[in-house]
């Protein structure tokens, strides 16, 4: 047996992390189950941890010993199985640590010579050290800004991450990175250039593409550290000694709008830099980097009623379009980038810009002046949503020489799907698609308008996510920015990290089923990862939120509150009180949405999701050990009381259970929230909501993950006659009507009073759906998984894998003559409970393993 797939903290050889004691991940191949293990790490040539033969069937450790700044680790696992032979050493890992104190940092904050105005934009600042240096042996860059950057050493760019530091909300913390540059480096005399831009920190932010998120002056920190043949070390550090100058060929770089380019342009560097003060706490990214991925040549040229020039594109994605053409100096090359085109064929921005005050957000636009020749251009500080991109220029031009490339988070894709469908797997791709376009270093809601971390959106599609992607450091990252921005109240965020969102959204923070991300995720993220950490960390911060829902309770909700009639013991627990979304964004001919709503307490989703947050409190301080303590024992109560308070609200008018908003009943009935006659009665009323609906999807934001879970408890047929429909609204009319991302409103761009990206992945989580109940796959315990397939509706076959904590388990089922035929595959040292349909059952180990019923 033979440890695989090495990762420190889920990333593969991370240089520059900060967790103290970082945990280390492998799989095995070959053989059935470990036994035991043993790690050697060594530093310098020098072992500092050999664990020793661990009895243990455990595929993860945690390095025990204190490390220091910089310390660089090198590991190794050897396994034994089952019969107690140990295997050949795995190949070797790595982990190196950051710098770990604040002491570490002996670089100064640096800013460009220039007055700052509040409303004035300005170029990217460009930066420079001259130094020399003489044989390098070894050599770090320790880099971050207030803004983005991008480094060269001696016109070579360091490292191939974009958009750095990343987006964190810079009053409480600041990513940094650390590139091994030693490659870079040359004898003698070296420079070290870096450009730096507007970003999150000083760029247009939010929906209304607002500027000066985090301040108005943009800095810049970089350490380098040489470590030099002869065994000196040398540290060249950002301080008032490097040059300065605004004159390069970016005049204008933002996130959102775009960049404004002039190729003739180079910079002086003749100016100085400002030192300036920063005091927020630096900290390692601990993340996967967003990169450059997929690239795509355009599919079509267009050419518009108007006579404009628009390339199609094969995917709707997030990035950017580069080019390479040929010109003259003073020629122009503007783009423009959109996901779809109107009524007559033009490129339009309107489903995805807000107008404020005349001005639209985003602009999405690349304008760059030629040099003479060739000249290639890559965006370095922009992205953008698109699928479409009209070029207005007299450059003449071939269609290849435009690509549309996409950019975001390089976490692995663990999943792969497909089943007789065509439809089901369009949209399973899709899912995946928008999953990427919305994750860059945030989990947006769009990668066009707001962009923002929206919270409700990321705790209904994580556990999809962690199905279609390797996303522990990715979501680790994001319930940090979550907890970063609790308020003193213990109040939760909507949006995580702050982007400037306007005074009336801002009064929405602490919405059930968006705030609760800060519960859920890290449940999930236990459930999917056999991981506490988390939990851990935040257990604390939860209970302050638990200790906020309950001071919610019972108060009054002010003059928009609608009255409820409930008995005064039931009172105290029920939410008619604050500011919340609802159900938000159900079809427009179920629940139209109006102004008013977001004033109004919406007591039956804040009243369930109280009881369903304190019960899950309950549930991760049972996990974690915890004691009674009389918080605990209130928040029991408080949970309970609210259940019942449930209970008594839908037999009132205006609450009913005999009704046809599908959402009013698939909530109570996911969350358990009914008596028992309550319950039989909203099952059968739901199936009715269904057939008045023509079995069309009715629900919204919060309930649309729930919904086929629901359906089959009542009949797997319920189910999939739902999932298979292909009418609007539905999951499978967005593929059917052409689309290759998922839609924020089940309308489209049919909806013409709404802004509605075209790329929004919230009703893609559904998909958690295909993998745990279609094919069967839930993780359930550390090396244990459970394969419940349930087959059904039109589907003849569908075959998964996903790349778990454990392994990769597979399933494959299709129909035959006389009923069903199902192939499953275990990964090494995992055991799996195999739950036919027909209602056998067995206990499995590793290998393939056939099963047929009737």
């Amino acid at each position: 047996m033979k440890a695989v797939r090495l990762k420190t903290e889920y990333l593969q050889d991370p240089l520059g992390i900060d967790i103290p004691h970082p945990r280390l991940f492998w799989t095995c191949e070959d053989g059935i189950t470990q036994s035991a293990f043993q790690i050697l790490a060594a530093t310098d040539g020098r072992t500092v941890w050999d664990s020793g033969k661990v009895p243990s069937g455990s595929m993860h450790a945690d390095y025990p010993n204190a490390l220091a700044s910089r310390q660089r680790v090198s590991w190794r696992v050897r396994l034994w199985d089952e019969n107690d032979d140990p295997g050949a050493w795995s190949s070797e890992a790595f982990f190196e640590m950051g710098l770990l104190n604040a002491s570490d940092w002996s670089a100064l904050w640096i800013a460009g010579d220039y007055p700052v105005r509040k409303k004035q934009r300005y170029p990217v600042d460009c930066f420079r050290k001259v130094f020399s240096a003489g044989q390098v042996q070894k050599a770090r860059l320790y880099l971050t800004a207030c803004g983005l950057y991008e480094a060269r050493l001696n016109g070579r760019r360091v490292g191939d991450a974009l958009l750095t530091p990343g987006s964190t909300d810079y009053r409480k913390r600041i990513q940094y990175q650390v590139y091994d540059v030693t490659d870079l480096l040359r004898g003698g005399e070296n420079a070290l250039t870096v450009e730096l831009a507007d970003g999150w920190y000083r760029g247009s932010n939010g929906g209304a593409g607002q500027t000066n998120t985090f301040g108005t002056q943009t800095k810049l920190l970089a350490q380098l550290e040489l470590t030099l043949a002869d065994g000196t070390t040398q540290t060249v550090c950002s301080d008032g000694s490097w040059a300065w100058s605004n004159d390069g060929p970016i005049r204008f770089a933002d996130l959102k709008d775009g960049e404004i380019v002039d190729a003739n342009c180079e910079p002086s560097y003749s100016g100085s830099v400002r030192v300036v003060e920063e005091h927020a706490p630096l900290t390692a990214s601990d993340n996967v980097p967003v990169l450059e991925r997929e690239r795509f040549a355009p599919v079509e040229r267009i050419t518009t009623p108007s006579g404009k020039t628009v390339l199609k594109y094969a995917q709707n994605l997030s990035g950017y379009v580069s080019f390479r053409v040929t010109a003259h100096k003073g020629q122009r090359v503007h783009i423009t980038m959109g996901e779809t085109l109107d009524d007559s064929g033009e490129l339009t921005l309107r489903n995805i810009q807000c107008i404020t005050k005349g001005r639209p957000s985003p602009l999405q636009e690349l304008d760059y002046t030629c040099r003479e020749g060739v000249n290639e251009y890559t965006p370095k500080f922009y992205y953008g949503g698109f699928q479409y991109a009209q070029v207005d220029t007299d450059v003449e031009f071939r269609t290849e020489d435009f690509t549309a490339v996409a950019v975001y988070s390089a976490f692995e894709e663990t999943s792969k799907f497909e089943c007789s469908n065509r439809l089901i797997n369009q949209f399973y791709h899709n899912t995946l698609w928008s999953l990427k376009s919305n994750s860059t270093d945030v989990p947006t809601d769009c990668p066009t308008r707001e962009r923002m971390g929206w919270t409700g959106d990321s705790q209904v599609f994580f556990n999809t996510a962690s199905y279609l992607t390797d996303y522990a450091a990715f979501a680790r990252k994001h319930v940090r920015d979550i907890f970063d921005r609790q308020w003193r109240s213990g109040r939760l965020p909507q949006i995580a990290p702050f982007a400037n969102e306007s005074p009336s959204i801002n009064k929405m923070n602490g919405s059930v089923g968006w705030a609760c991300a800060g519960v859920y995720i890290p449940y999930y993220f236990y459930q999917k990862y056999g991981d506490d950490r988390l939990l851990r960390a935040y257990y604390d911060n939860m209970l302050r939120y638990a200790d906020f829902m309950i001071r919610r309770a019972g108060k009054w909700g002010g003059i928009f509150a609608k009255p409820m009639h409930l008995s005064h013991k039931n009172r105290k627990y029920a939410v008619n009180c604050g500011k919340s979304y609802g159900e938000w964004a159900e079809p427009n001919d179920v629940m139209a949405f109006h102004g008013i709503d977001f004033f109004i307490p919406h007591p039956e989703e804040s009243t369930a999701y109280t009881y369903f947050t304190l019960k899950r409190v309950l549930e991760i301080a049972s996990i974690l050990g915890k004691p009674e303590t009389p918080q605990l024992a209130r928040i029991r109560e408080y949970s309970e009381g609210a259940k019942r308070a449930y209970q008594e609200l839908v037999t009132k008018d205006g609450y009913s259970l005999d009704t046809d908003r599908q959402a009013k009943l698939v909530r109570p009935l996911y969350m358990g929230l009914l008596t028992p006659e309550q319950e039989a009665f909203a099952r059968k009323r739901l199936i009715a909501a269904l057939d008045h609906y023509g079995w069309r999807l009715g629900t919204g934001f919060l309930s649309t993950p729930m919904i086929l879970d629901v359906l089959a408890g009542l009949d797997i047929s319920y189910a999939y006659r739902l999932l298979e429909n292909e009418e609007m609204p539905g999951w499978l009319f967005m593929p059917k009507s052409g689309a290759t991302t998922i839609w924020e409103a089940w309308e489209g761009n049919q909806k013409d009073k709404w802004i509605a990206s075209l790329n929004h992945y919230s009703k893609g989580a559904v998909c958690e759906w295909l993998m745990n109940t279609m094919c069967g796959i839930r993780i359930t315990g550390e090396n244990h998984v459970t394969i419940a397939p349930k087959p059904g509706g039109d589907i003849t076959f569908a075959r998964a894998s996903y790349w778990s904590i454990c392994g990769n388990v597979t399933t494959s089922w299709e129909r035959t003559e006389n009923g069903y035929r199902l192939t499953v595959g275990i990964p090494a040292n995992t055991t799996a409970e195999i739950l036919l349909p027909d209602g056998t059952g067995r206990t499995v180990g590793a290998g393939q393993h056939r099963y047929e019923w009737k």
